[in-house]
């Protein structure tokens, strides 16, 4: 580390309250978009102590209000203090410091662990009942109470018409080599904007929702193997169950990876969606009979949608989303567009799955 990076981290360290002097400061996890370190005190205390990244908002003060109103709501109902981030104070009383940039800091959270994918169907159904309890659990929380961290964030048909503008510059000219996924993205733009418009209309309730319900952001603890913790809450805002739940099942539901090159490989695997949609709907009891219905399609929506995100970001130049080689963007939307396809052959046996879970429950 340099000696400049060195310095800010001390000032950054002496800006928090925390339980005993520092003693010791090292790069922590393997995630992507905050700086991330655990910090170890002198008493025992640790903390994860993290740099925001200020290209998701230009609010940070929002965001971290947003995070320290759920996690004082969720706190009120917990049995294990481990089951919800508990975000420590600065010193001047706010919920971040500034210094070469925004920084946090959270209690670190003992005998846990996270996982990139899952060793078991019990996993996937372990981060099923994270997330479902998750939504229960502040099914009483006003929504309209938080910022929108990121305006339109799942908002389909303004994606939409993002992807045209992509379609339209074509920066890198590269819009003749996809045609045929354009083709299928555009096909199924009437579809894909069902769910805003039930949204608009009032027909689907607007939530608390975390918007990224990847298996990592569910912590597991050590003892039982049990989903302990949701974390990751920067993208926590106003939406619909049915953006939890979908993004869920287009991540963990798929038999390869998300940037697979063979697409043979690529399917919907119906088992782990039943054992996620058992999980999700025994954790998650209030959702309502439409919201029940419209799980396929929330699934296929979030799926469609991040396709057509990844090929947007493609036609832009690769800015948006990183990239280890060139086409990646295209590969990770390819693959997406490919789960589509199987959910829409598969399409009855979604809907009967998540009618017999819904029944038992």
């Amino acid at each position: 580390m340099k000696e400049a990076e060195t310095k800010t981290l001390e000032r950054v360290l002496e800006g928090f309250a925390f339980e005993g002097k520092p003693v010791r400061c090292v790069p922590w996890g393997s995630g992507h978009i905050c700086l991330t370190y655990r910090v170890d005190c002198e008493g025992g205390r640790s903390y994860i102590l993290q740099r925001m990244n200020e290209q998701l908002t230009s609010d940070i003060p929002g965001l971290m209000n947003n995070i320290a109103l759920v996690t004082d709501h969720l706190r009120k109902k917990a049995e294990d203090p481990r089951s919800v981030l508990c975000l420590v104070p600065a010193r001047d009383g706010n919920w971040y410091w500034k210094e070469e940039g925004f920084w946090r800091a959270y209690a670190f959270i003992q005998d846990s662990f996270c996982l990139e994918s899952p060793r078991t169907e019990e996993d996937f159904y372990q981060s099923a009942l994270a997330f479902g309890r998750f939504g229960e659990d502040l099914k009483d929380f006003p929504a309209e109470r938080l910022l929108e961290v990121i305006p339109d964030f799942h908002n389909t048909p303004v994606r939409y018409r993002n992807f045209r503008r992509s379609l339209e510059r074509d920066v890198r000219n590269r819009r003749a080599e996809v045609k045929n996924e354009t083709e299928f993205i555009l096909e199924r733009e009437e579809e894909m904007g069902i769910l805003q418009r039930l949204r608009e209309a009032g027909e689907l309730p607007v939530r608390v929702t975390h918007n990224d319900t990847k298996l990592n952001n569910v912590l597991f603890d050590q003892k039982t193997g049990k989903a302990l913790c949701v974390i990751d809450l920067d993208t926590v805002m106003p939406g619909l169950a049915l953006y939890d739940y979908g993004d869920s099942i287009r991540f963990g539901a798929s038999t390869a990876a998300e940037d697979e090159r063979d697409l043979s490989k690529v399917e919907l695997d119906l088992r782990k969606f039943r054992v996620y949609t058992r999980g999700f709907l025994s954790a998650c009891r209030d959702l309502t009979d439409r919201e029940v219905e419209l799980l396929p399609l929330g699934a296929k929506t979030m799926t469609l949608e991040c396709g057509m995100r990844f090929l947007g970001d493609y036609l832009d130049g690769d800015v948006y989303y990183a990239t280890r080689y060139p086409g990646q963007n295209l590969d990770r939307c390819r693959t997406q567009l490919r789960l589509v396809a199987d959910m829409e052959k598969k399409w009855e046996e979604m809907r009967k799955i998540v009618k017999e879970e819904a029944d038992v429950q």
